[in-house]
């Protein structure tokens, strides 16, 4: 078993990565819950179906009373009226503060049922069982939760760290390929940010069976960089934006897809290689540095160019998280392996999108 340590001031938790994992969940709740007495399970109408029968049984031989609450699979359950559903449920669970919530499933899961236990009760436990590549590599560590509203993502939300995360592998095996190359953006994304040399080793592995025989390195890695800036910056006002490389326009590219034509990933892998280019024309990242990460990206199946409008990128750039006041700090790389933030104007930023 591969085990890190998120570290922070009054609290930590650890992540866990086993094959098999899944199985033996009720042990290690129980070490990481030791005063609760119920379990609310959020998963949805996917995975739901694939491991509740995998995980209700050690929870409950554990001694846990379970109660379940399943969502419709997608983007869209995340929601303001998902979100008073899963409290009304608790509520009629007799949830206290004492007791906690599980997530399984990929990163709408993760993401509403931490917004939830955040909220209920002024904040009670919660577990990530993430079951995606991209919830595993991302959304499940570092403690930020939300929804989504209606002028954007994740506008609705707070920061919220679990008590524990527990990875199992073998639950990518059900993955459709799209949605394995989903996550395999973040993945490359760090290697990008990070480190060369994950980058470079990632390269050498163009196909997912590749990447599969090396997947709890690739998650040990990807976990370990980021838990060294959520360490750092908890409340993303500093290092922490690194992590948004090419999201600033992929959000313009999933924006411009009404969040139904492109995958959150698919919208990354775009924006990576369209930050490259940004950052090669603004003398700031080296020469072909966008066409190697097309290179790593495309034989995954991922988009290396997103048609956008100037009013998708606009709407986008004004809700950037990352703006303050009529600047914003665009994530460029000065290499391969090393981003910096790098702040211009939002104007003089549009007419290089020009």
């Amino acid at each position: 078993m591969k085990t890190l340590t998120v570290s922070l001031p009054g609290r930590s938790y650890d992540i866990l990565i086993e094959q098999g994992l899944l199985d033996r969940a009720g042990e290690y709740c129980r070490k990481a819950l030791p005063r609760a007495d119920k379990l609310f399970v959020v998963t949805d109408s996917t995975v739901g179906p694939l491991y509740l029968k995998r995980l209700i049984p050690p929870l409950e031989a554990a001694g846990w009373e379970t109660a379940i609450c399943e969502i419709p699979a997608g983007e869209a359950s995340k929601c303001a009226g998902e979100l008073a559903r899963l409290w009304e449920c608790m509520m009629d669970f007799g949830l206290t503060r004492t007791d906690a919530v599980v997530a399984l499933g990929g990163g709408v899961v993760g993401d509403l049922a931490g917004f939830a236990a955040a909220t209920i009760l002024r904040g009670v436990d919660f577990v990530q069982l993430p079951t995606t590549l991209l919830s595993q590599v991302d959304s499940s560590v570092g403690g930020k939760v939300a929804i989504d509203l209606d002028h954007g993502k994740n506008l609705a939300g707070a920061f919220w760290q679990p008590r524990l995360v527990l990875m199992d592998p073998d639950t990518l095996d059900t993955l459709p390929d799209a949605t394995f190359a989903d996550g395999m953006a973040e993945v490359i994304k760090y290697g990008c940010i990070f480190d060369r040399a994950f980058f470079d080793f990632l390269a050498q592995r163009p196909d997912r069976a590749q990447l599969m025989e090396e997947i709890e390195h690739i998650l040990y890695t990807c976990c370990d960089l980021k838990r060294k800036v959520v360490e750092e910056d908890e409340r993303d006002t500093g290092n922490r934006m690194l992590l948004n490389f090419g999201h600033t326009l992929g959000h313009a590219y999933e924006l411009a897809g009404h969040y139904e034509t492109w995958t959150h990933g698919q919208a990354v892998a775009a924006g990576m290689v369209r930050a490259a280019g940004l950052g090669e024309r603004l003398g700031v990242t080296p020469a072909g540095t966008a066409e190697a990460i097309a290179r790593t990206l495309a034989p995954l199946g991922l988009p290396v160019e997103i048609p956008c409008t100037l009013a998708d990128y606009t709407a986008a750039i004004g809700l950037d998280k990352k703006g303050a006041g009529a600047e914003i700090a665009v994530i460029l790389l000065e290499e391969l392996g090393r981003a910096v933030p790098h702040r211009m104007p939002k104007e003089a930023l549009l007419e290089e999108l020009k």
